[in-house]
């Protein structure tokens, strides 16, 4: 007997309102939730179609060998950004005009391991034994109206098929629990000097990951109490005369405290490192999480709270990085720190649904324009007054040319009323190939952001070409006058 997926009734009317518009094939993402007995799908959404795809549809294929994998991984990760604690990308689905064979069943299997990959690749967290680890695959044929449904092990690359079985249900996620936590944030993140194929982003994720022992190792209080993870999330909530939990109040707050290990047994030493700069991150996040109302338990609820805090810094540092290079501008001398903003957290409801969906937003950001990105990536309109905008003061201050004991020094540092909005990609000594680092990162942005690759591949294909006008570190030689930035003045012998 394979797992038995629960999906909202309006993910069938959507999938079956697909209109392939002369394709062979639409793909696209199944979003849910994962319980030990079942799982649940609340949403899906089709991969947006490249232009040049857009331009030519004249030419059908009757094969899947067209299907971009790389694109629709792209898409997962910015999906994914998009999704609070408790959410997952499920799996995948596609809609094809003819009832295919083995062909469409390996390009299903190939997308639905490439998907997990990649998303698996940019997260703090990792899926304990005890989880599921089945991914599901949806085929649809748009003329029969057949459905296949299939789930493969992603733990397990031979893995093979599973049936399982595919059941909707009206307001599956009406009743769902949310639980909402406002996490305040002080990060050192030291960007190491010797590690110089480390980019800022690798950097800064090796320092996250340390913050995240903290988050993973702390206590979590459900309406100020500590409660035994195995007991259920409601428990002590009325029932109603047919014997069903009612719970009084759908929202749960949620406090975290850090420990401090002050255990004897335990020891701690010093490590001197030396950096090239520091990245700071400071400032309150909101986070929400949701678990479905059938009997969820606490471990289950504070799991989807600690994922949702780890994956909301994360995500907020990643599209601050992209957000650099594609508005890149020109260095400012003589400023050893920088402040940025990271983007606020946005919240839209879906519609029937007691869930709600997220993206980020940066200050010069129009609700339109955030508005446009949620229909571009989900392909569901909402309503610009249904935006919900969290209240938060976040900064990320990046410092370079940081001495070792700079790195071991208090980071409270004084911030500007007015944070600056600049790069620092050229500003980390360690980081001169952090462009072309940045270029699959660049290419997975939502498409309001795609619109300027063009115009950062031509920037990032300059700048890689006069790698010889790049300092370096001071060899007590005079550069020739008018050439302070050239290597060859300050390398020659003769010059």
């Amino acid at each position: 007997m394979g797992r038995t997926y629960i999906v909202e009734e309006t993910v069938g009317q959507y999938l079956s309102n697909l209109n392939l518009q002369g394709k062979t094939f639409v793909s696209g993402l199944l979003i849910g939730q994962c319980s030990s007995q079942k799982d649940y799908v609340i949403l899906a959404t089709r991969t947006p179609a490249k232009e040049e795809q857009n331009e030519s549809p004249k030419h059908p294929k009757a094969k899947l060998d067209n299907l971009d994998e790389e694109w629709a991984t792209e898409h997962a990760n910015q999906v994914s950004r998009m999704l609070p604690g408790g959410l997952l990308v499920l799996g995948v689905f596609i809609v094809t005009t003819l009832e295919m064979g083995n062909e469409f069943q390996n390009t299903l299997r190939r997308l639905v391991f490439a998907v997990e990959k990649s998303l698996n690749k940019k997260r703090l967290w990792n899926f304990t034994e005890e989880e599921v680890s089945e991914r599901v695959t949806l085929h649809i044929c748009s003329s029969t109206k057949k459905i296949l449904c299939r789930t493969y092990d992603i733990h397990d690359p031979k893995s093979s098929a599973k049936p399982a079985d595919w059941k909707y249900q009206n307001g599956l996620s009406a009743s769902w629990l949310s639980l909402e936590c406002t996490v305040y944030i002080n990060i050192h993140v030291p960007l190491s000097a010797t590690s110089v194929s480390y980019t800022l982003e690798k950097n800064t994720k090796n320092g996250l990951a340390r913050w995240a022992k903290q988050i993973e190792n702390g206590v979590y209080l459900i309406n100020g109490q500590v409660k035994d993870e195995d007991c259920e999330l409601l428990e002590g909530q009325k029932k109603s005369s047919r014997g069903n939990t009612q719970a009084t109040n759908h929202s749960f707050d949620v406090r975290v405290l850090t420990q401090l290990v002050l255990n004897s047994d335990h020891r701690s030493t010093a490590t001197v490192q030396i950096c090239s700069g520091s990245v700071n991150l400071k400032g309150a996040v909101k986070c929400r999480a949701y678990v479905h109302s059938n009997k969820p338990k606490v471990k289950d609820a504070v799991q989807a709270m600690k994922r949702d805090i780890l994956n909301t810094v994360a995500d907020r540092c990643e599209i601050l990085f992209e957000d650099l290079v594609l508005n890149e501008i020109p260095e400012k001398k003589d400023s050893e720190k920088e402040f940025h903003i990271l983007p606020h957290r946005v919240f839209v409801p879906i519609p029937g649904s007691a869930v709600m969906l997220c993206d980020y937003k940066f200050g010069d950001e129009s609700a339109e324009e955030i508005r446009d990105h949620f229909i571009e990536m989900l392909d569901h309109m909402i309503q610009i007054e249904d935006l919900e905008i969290a209240e938060e003061v976040n900064t990320a201050c990046v410092s370079s040319s940081v001495n070792t004991e700079a790195s071991l020094d208090n980071t409270d540092d004084e911030q500007p009323k007015q944070p600056i909005k600049t790069t620092v990609v050229l500003k980390i000594q360690q980081n001169i190939g952090v462009i072309a680092a940045f270029a699959v990162a660049a290419l997975a942005a939502g498409k309001r952001r795609l619109k300027k690759i063009s115009d950062l591949l031509q920037r990032m294909e300059d700048q890689l070409d006069q790698t010889n006008v790049v300092r370096l570190p001071d060899t007590g030689k005079v550069p020739f006058e008018g050439h302070d930035h050239c290597i060859r003045c300050w390398s020659c012998e003769t010059y």
